[in-house]
């Protein structure tokens, strides 16, 4: 099940594009908004990306951290935002041996999902805004990319 506001947002310590592990803990003492999605240089992951990138400043006016985590390698994170340049961090929960991204599982975000009538486990695109003291303060379910990144802004606001 997806995680509820005002509780406390699990840890997590995962590789970025380059390799380098990052906790959930190191980032306390501001917002963080952690998005979940599906899979790197895809058309609706890569617009959600760029949308968060353009408005990037506007959020560390506001001492906001975003975070991306999707279940690609590390190399696919770096592709992705070398070919967008994007600035914030791309965090890879890749799969276990029963082919689970185990954070994506712990957050809620590993679902069952169908598409042209197959059904198959995936990422719900799913946003988390955190408060600085690492619990859940509000929580956007099934994305729409147009416009979330204005929603987003505006909670913070």
């Amino acid at each position: 099940p997806l995680l509820q506001t005002g509780t406390r947002a699990p840890a997590f310590n995962l590789p970025d594009a380059d390799g380098v592990k990052h906790r959930l803990s190191a980032f306390k003492g501001g917002p963080v908004v952690v998005y979940f999605y599906p899979k790197d240089l895809t058309s609706g992951c890569t617009t959600q990306a760029c949308d968060f990138r353009d408005a990037h400043a506007a959020f560390a006016r506001l001492d906001a951290t975003i975070i991306g985590i999707s279940p690609d390698p590390p190399a696919q994170h770096a592709k992705f935002r070398a070919k967008h340049d994007l600035p914030f961090l791309l965090l890879s929960d890749e799969r276990d041996d029963k082919g689970t991204p185990p954070v994506c599982d712990k957050w809620g975000v590993w679902q069952q999902r169908s598409m042209y009538g197959n059904t198959y486990m995936g990422v719900v695109r799913t946003t988390y805004l955190l408060t600085p003291s690492g619990k859940i303060r509000r929580r956007w379910d099934k994305v729409k990319v147009k416009g979330h990144v204005d929603e987003v802004l505006a909670a913070l606001r």
